[in-house]
């Protein structure tokens, strides 16, 4: 009986997520023409609630809600870097995403890339722009995918492998279908159930664990003991406190983390979404609602220690789902397993569009078929979006749930890559576009040796003047790359003799509309 009332809950918060995406038609202007920005960011229309709930829904996905408590779980305190590497982030966006919106609504992009190839008139500078962000975005994809089926066998829904697979896959094509048919608009309305559902399932569950472990001072003594008795206490891996030589790790990933971020493009998707600058600013002061509630989940990662959770063997991220199962009745823990999906549903479906759309825009457009129609753009955004959905589920399906994880630390490394292209640009332009290009190629070919070489950690030890230090390999491969592009940019503008004038004055290197001044200094061309 409590099976049955367990899966009752969880099909009806499901059932509840697939009526809101179909419902989405209706937000649809039917009087409108199809359009790849009508389909990809929902004719830039979306209100301050909506813009929070579709915004805080994609940044904060279900693997996060399962993996942060995971790695509290298993590794202690150095986990906790994501609170305030999330909590830089609301800043971060407060002043880069109305600047980036302004531009972008002022020019007509619709990407990153698309901005990068306005401020600089470099197509091959967009297109590594366009690539990097959809490599780093799949492999982020993948995750959710594995979110949904960590929280199907972990909470006893699907026990079996074939059970819990084919239950992700029929909820994926069903997300395929919505988005399909509705872009943004489907991720947009689902957003809405899942922050309901989210909020109120981690407000249940730490009721729950409060009610059966004590108060919060009894749950983290017990965890520290439990930690002790397993060797693994005070000095070693994993603790509750941070020892100094992890303190530059856990500082660096969370500023490192918080740089990439917003540099995704279902990130940027969401955000170009919004109905002006001012709802951008409301949005990013309001997201602190969303690391509130990462924070409790890190929390209940504590409380999993604390309550003797025995996860299976490198498979941290179900402490969550295990602890709900063992702390709650039955038809509650249905509906933070509901929630949890939910959770996933969202930045899939974002991720899905806003890779199709850089697609579209920087590769098929600008190298395959300049004249395409807006209509057929949309039409080939939709079979892409489909296609990305697909290729998750099937990586997940064929390989191992690690290599996804490593990918996606690869991809956290990449894009943070085109940091100084989109984040630079935005302010100033005295580096130069293949100045940028070589940077770029450094920061990829470092940070992809840095992580590889030290079997896919996401942090790196380097020696100083004071001894080693582990840092963020992410950010250690920004520096580089910013250093590159400094130099290339230097050395460029040198050997440049013709003085050129630009529409912000002189530059003796080239520049995006730009027009050589003749020999006899007359004003015109």
């Amino acid at each position: 009986m409590a099976a049955d009332a367990l899966a009752g809950t969880y099909l009806a918060v499901v059932a509840g997520a697939s009526l809101l995406a179909i419902s989405a038609r209706r937000f649809q202007p039917s009087d409108r023409l199809p359009s790849l920005e009508g389909w990809a960011l929902a004719d830039r229309s979306l209100k301050g609630g909506w813009t929070w709930l579709v915004l805080g829904g994609t940044m904060f996905t279900a693997y996060t809600f399962t993996a942060v408590p995971g790695l509290m779980y298993g590794k202690g305190a150095p986990a906790f870097f994501a609170v305030p590497y999330t909590v830089m982030v609301c800043p971060l966006a407060f002043v880069l995403l109305p600047r980036l919106w302004t531009e972008a609504r002022r020019r007509g992009h619709i990407t990153a890339a698309d901005f990068v190839r306005g401020r600089y008139g470099s197509p091959p500078l967009a297109l590594v722009v366009a690539l990097t962000g959809i490599l780093a975005t799949m492999p982020y994809l993948a995750l959710q995918v594995l979110g949904i089926r960590a929280v199907l066998t972990a909470g006893g829904l699907f026990p079996h492998a074939t059970g819990s697979d084919l239950a992700m896959v029929a909820l994926y094509a069903g997300l395929a279908v919505a988005t399909y048919r509705h872009g943004l608009r489907a991720p947009t309305v689902i957003s809405a159930l899942k922050a309901v559902a989210v909020f109120v399932s981690v407000a249940a569950v730490a009721w729950a664990v409060l009610a059966v472990l004590g108060e919060p001072g009894h749950i983290f003594e017990g965890a520290e003991r439990r930690m002790a008795e397993s060797g693994t206490g005070p000095g070693n891996s994993a603790s509750l406190l941070l020892s100094t030589p992890q303190q530059p790790a856990y500082a660096t990933l969370a500023l490192g983390s918080a740089l990439a971020l917003l540099m995704y493009p279902h990130v940027l998707t969401a955000g170009f979404a919004a109905a002006g600058p001012g709802t951008l600013r409301r949005v990013s002061v309001a997201l602190s609602a969303w690391v509130a509630l990462l924070a409790v989940f890190g929390l209940l990662g504590v409380a999993a220690v604390a309550a003797g959770v025995r996860t299976p063997d490198g498979g941290a991220e179900a402490a969550v789902p295990m602890l709900v199962a063992q702390t709650m009745p039955a038809p509650l823990a249905g509906l933070v397993f509901g929630a949890l999906t939910i959770g996933a549903l969202v930045p899939a479906a974002v991720m899905s569009i806003a890779a199709a759309t850089t697609f579209v825009r920087n590769v098929y457009v600008e190298y395959f078929h300049p004249t395409a129609t807006p209509k057929r753009q949309v039409r080939i955004a939709k079979v892409v979006s489909v296609t990305a959905k697909i290729g998750a589920v099937a990586f997940v399906l064929g390989l191992r749930g690690q290599d996804a994880i490593n990918l996606q630390l690869l991809g956290g490394v990449w894009i943070l890559q085109i940091f100084p292209a989109v984040v630079l640009g935005l302010f100033d332009r005295r580096l130069h576009h293949r100045g940028l290009l070589a940077g770029w190629a450094v920061g990829m070919a470092a940070g992809t040796v840095m992580v590889v070489a030290h079997g896919f950690s996401p942090t790196v030890v380097l020696g100083s003047p004071g001894g080693p230090v582990e840092i963020y390999a992410g950010l250690a491969a920004l520096v580089l790359n910013l250093a590159g592009a400094a130099l290339v940019s230097v050395a460029l503008n040198l050997v440049s003799h013709v003085p050129i004038r630009t529409t912000r004055g002189w530059w003796p290197g080239g520049r995006p509309q730009a027009t050589l001044m003749p020999r006899d200094g007359s004003s015109e061309p």
